[in-house]
């Protein structure tokens, strides 16, 4: 039994969490009920809701539209992914070293993270420019002919790419940075009177005890490029001739460009299907290769 006291406490701390559980329930979990309901609907935000079952969700999966924005999709994952993790380790390893000024560093790399997105994919859509752009004049003076970049299908999907590591290494790289400063130091001075060298230290020391870091950093950033949208929004819309397209685009473009709401729902629930999956599968496997001992 709750005495009086224990009462009055859990009144209190409902008291204090009500205003974030109204705008929780208010912007987030109503909206998620309805978006799933209207999956298995018709509506073009002015009409009648019209229950269409499963027809949606099967559409979803017999759209050739769709299925390129899926693989367009996986084109980002695997040109992003293992670049961004390498390069933020790499950069990691630099900044933890105890050097002067090195602090200052470490926030001049943060910048772009705390950039907005308009921002950053507005100075790489000049730096891309492929008559007056930055990269390309630089090319130039090595003797390579930039490409059309943004306006090249081939290339298009590059230029995402590289916005998209530029502006998330930092992030990367500080999480990475407090990995690499939670391994006891004792570990490599042990190592060093062994004779080990720097490179065994890294994959036997290093690399071993960054793996709890290195599942985190996976999980979340294969998470984030399932939803990646601002980039391409901004930069491509999804061109040219589509080779940008990706599956929060779709959703988008479905919702507010065709007013299909309930389709946009199916493709919204397909992409949390997939996620969800994903996720769940990295947490299967984890023990196989994730060390948690120090």
């Amino acid at each position: 039994m709750v005495g009086n006291k224990g009462i009055k406490k859990y009144l209190t701390i409902a008291f204090f969490l009500l205003p974030s559980l109204v705008g929780m329930l208010i912007f987030v979990i109503i909206p998620i009920i309805a978006s799933f309901v209207l999956s298995f609907s018709k509506w073009d935000l002015i009409g009648d809701i019209k229950w269409v079952g499963f027809s949606n969700y099967i559409k979803v999966f017999n759209d050739p539209t769709i299925r390129e924005a899926f693989k367009h999709t996986l084109v980002f994952i695997a040109g992003y992914l293992p670049l961004v993790l390498s390069i933020s380790l790499g950069l990691a390893l630099v900044m933890n070293k105890k050097l002067k000024g090195i602090v200052v560093f470490r926030a001049l790399y943060f910048i772009p993270v705390i950039s907005s997105w308009v921002a950053v994919s507005m100075i790489w859509k000049w730096l891309l420019n492929p008559e007056y752009g930055l990269i390309n004049y630089l090319l130039s003076l090595i003797g390579i002919l930039g490409p059309g970049w943004l306006q090249d299908p081939k290339w298009a999907m590059a230029g995402v790419i590289m916005t998209s590591i530029w502006k998330d290494i930092g992030f990367i790289m500080v999480i990475y940075l407090a990995g690499l400063q939670e391994i006891p130091d004792h570990y490599y001075e042990a190592a060093s009177i062994d004779g080990v060298n720097r490179w065994q230290k890294f994959w036997y020391i290093t690399w071993p005890l960054l793996s709890p870091t290195t599942f985190f950093v996976i999980t979340i950033s294969l998470i984030n490029s399932f939803q990646v949208f601002d980039q391409v929004w901004i930069m491509t819309a999804g061109g040219p001739a589509g080779a940008t397209s990706v599956l929060v685009e779709q959703i988008y473009r479905n919702a507010f460009s065709y007013y299909k709401m309930g389709y946009a729902s199916a493709i919204s629930w397909v992409l949390f299907a997939l996620i969800f999956t994903v996720t769940v599968i990295q947490n299967k496997f984890q023990k196989k290769w994730v060390n948690y001992d120090e």
